[in-house]
C-alpha cells in the first residue's frame, strides 16, 4: 500500500515539476495576488473633501478646522459664504463633508460652555460615511481634551469672535471641562489600518482557492489525457489514489503558505503574534479540507473547464462574499448565516485572525479548528466514496 502511494506521489511531482505553468500558478501568482490585492483593496478612507463655514472666523475655530486638516484624512477644498451652499455643492460632489460653525463658538469656549458645531457628511455611500462618522469623532474628541488641558480661560483683551484672538492672550479664570470623559484605546489594530482586516482575508482566500484548483484540475487531466483508465484497472484503490495526488499539493500549499506570510509581514508588517506551530497546524487541516473539495468537484467533472466553472461557483465567491472576509456575517439575513457555516474559509478566516492579529492560543480557537476538521474529514470521506464508485463503474 505504502509503495503503491509512494508511486503516485513521485508521478505527481514529476508531472507539476514538468508542467512549468501549473508551478508558477500555484507558487508565485498568490503571492502576486495578495500584493496586488493588499494594496488595490483599501478601506481606509483618504483625501476626504471637505467645505468650511467658519461663522466664528476666530483662531479657536481656525484651530479646530486644522486640525481635520492635519490629520492627513481630510483635505479643504471649499471654503463657503454660506449654509445655502452646501446642499448644491455637495450634490455636485464638490465635498463630501461640510463643517459648520457658529458664531458664538469660541465666546462659549471661554465661559466654559461645551459648545456644538454642525458635521454635515454625504451619506451616500454607507460605508464612507460610517468611516468618516469615527473620524469626525476621534478628532473633535482630540480637540476637545486640548481645549480642557489648558487649565484656565479668562476674557480676551479684544472682543471674542473677531480674528486676531488668541490662546496667548488669555489669564487664568475658568477651566473648561468636559462633559463626559472618554478615553479610546484600540487593541490589535491601533492605526486602523484596513490591511490588517483584509491581508487575512485574502490569505484564506488564496489559499483555498490554490488548494481546491490544484487537486481538481490534477485528477481531470488524467481523464482528459486518458491516464486515468489505467490508474482504474491498476491494484490501485480510491484511498492511496487520493492520499497519492494530494501529499504532493499538500507540500506544494504549504511553501506557497509560508510564502504568504512572509510576503504579508514584507509588504504590510503583519507578523505572526501568536503561535506559529498552531497556525501551521490550522492551516494544515484548512489545506486538506480544500484538497478534499477539490477531489470531490475533480468526480463531478470530466474537463478542466468544468473543474474551473463548478471552482469559481462553490468557492470562489461564497468564500468571497459569506466568508466574512469584506462583509461581517452577523450583519446578514438570519439564512445566510446558517449558509457560512458550509463555507470552511469561514472558520480558518477567524482563526488567522484571532492567532496572527490577536496573538490567541488554542483555547480561543478550538470551536473553529473543529469546525474546520469536520469539514476537511466529510468532503475527503465524500470525494473517496464518490471516485471509489467511479472506479468500479
Amino acid at each position: 500500500m505504502i509503495r503503491r502511494i509512494i508511486t503516485i506521489m513521485k508521478k505527481e511531482v514529476r508531472q507539476v515539476s514538468r508542467d512549468i505553468r501549473t508551478l508558477i500558478a500555484l507558487i508565485f501568482i498568490p503571492l502576486f495576488l495578495l500584493v496586488m490585492f493588499g494594496y488595490a483593496i483599501s478601506m481606509d478612507v483618504k483625501h476626504i473633501t471637505m467645505a468650511v463655514y467658519d461663522e466664528d472666523n476666530s483662531s479657536i475655530s481656525r484651530d479646530l478646522v486644522n486640525s481635520f486638516i492635519n490629520s492627513a484624512y481630510f483635505e479643504r477644498v471649499s471654503t463657503l459664504d454660506s449654509p445655502g451652499e452646501i446642499d448644491f455643492d455637495m450634490a455636485s460632489e464638490k465635498f463630501k463633508i461640510a463643517i459648520v460653525i457658529p458664531q458664538d463658538f469660541s465666546r462659549n469656549i471661554l465661559l466654559g460652555e461645551s459648545p456644538s458645531f454642525q458635521v454635515i457628511i454625504d451619506g451616500s455611500n454607507s460605508m464612507i460615511a460610517s468611516t468618516i462618522v469615527g473620524y469626525v469623532n476621534a478628532i473633535t474628541m482630540n480637540f476637545s481634551e486640548t481645549i480642557a488641558k489648558n487649565k484656565a480661560f479668562s476674557r480676551p483683551q479684544s472682543q471674542p469672535g473677531r480674528p486676531g484672538h488668541s490662546f496667548g492672550n488669555l489669564n487664568a479664570r475658568k477651566a473648561t471641562k468636559l462633559p463626559i470623559d472618554i478615553r479610546f484605546r484600540t487593541w490589535y489594530n491601533p492605526e486602523l489600518k484596513s490591511s490588517y482586516f483584509l491581508v487575512p482575508g485574502l490569505i484564506a482566500f488564496i489559499m483555498v482557492v490554490t488548494g481546491v484548483l490544484s487537486t481538481s484540475l490534477s485528477i481531470v487531466r488524467e481523464k482528459e489525457r486518458g491516464s486515468m483508465e489505467q490508474i482504474l484497472v491498476s491494484p490501485v484503490s480510491p484511498a492511496e489514489l487520493i492520499i497519492g495526488k494530494t501529499v504532493p499539493y499538500v507540500g506544494i500549499t504549504l511553501i506557497t503558505a509560508t510564502g504568504i506570510l512572509i510576503a504579508s509581514y514584507i509588504f504590510f508588517g503583519i507578523a505572526i503574534k501568536g503561535s506559529i506551530l498552531l497556525l501551521f497546524l490550522c492551516t494544515l487541516v484548512f489545506l486538506l479540507g480544500s484538497l478534499g473539495l477539490g477531489i470531490l468537484i475533480s468526480t463531478l467533472a470530466d474537463s478542466q473547464q468544468v473543474a474551473f466553472m463548478i471552482s469559481a461557483l462553490i468557492i470562489m465567491l461564497p468564500t468571497f462574499i459569506l466568508s466574512g472576509f469584506v462583509f461581517p456575517i452577523r450583519n446578514m439575513p438570519f439564512i445566510l448565516q446558517l449558509v457560512t457555516y458550509l463555507i470552511h474559509a469561514r472558520y480558518f478566516l477567524v482563526i488567522l485572525r484571532s492567532i496572527i492579529l490577536k496573538g490567541a492560543g488554542f483555547g480561543a480557537i478550538w470551536h473553529e479548528l473543529l469546525g474546520l476538521a469536520v469539514f476537511t474529514i466529510l468532503t475527503l470521506t465524500l470525494g473517496i466514496i464518490r471516485l471509489s464508485r467511479e472506479m468500479k463503474t
